[in-house]
């Protein structure tokens, strides 16, 4: 009987934190919308493996540093678009976008 409370415990609290990873990684899209210059400046997302390229209205609205504190590994600008390296999350940040633009 030990065990199982300690293990059902033991779920609860793993269940708790990944609940709480995923709204913050939400709240992290969020910022990182905002810091591309909002949903409207976003023309096009792409991603290859852990590269999420975006091509935009206005690249001077992109706060870059604010990116990079976010966890992009690097970023390259190339005219109107933006290679940045986000490693796994570039899939989830691309459908999130595309679901922010319908």
């Amino acid at each position: 009987m030990e065990y199982f409370l300690l293990a059902l415990f033991f779920l609860i609290v793993v269940l708790a934190i990944l609940k709480a990873n995923k709204k913050d990684a939400h709240i992290e899209m969020n910022k990182l919308v905002d810091y591309l210059g909002g949903k409207d400046n976003i023309l096009e997302t792409e991603t290859n493996l852990s590269r999420f390229k975006v091509t935009l209205k206005d690249v001077s609205l992109v706060n870059k540093e604010a990116i990079q504190k976010l966890g992009a590994k690097g970023i390259v600008e190339i005219d109107h678009q933006l290679k940045i390296i986000l490693g796994s999350n570039s899939k989830q940040l691309k459908k999130y976008i595309d679901d922010l633009k319908k």
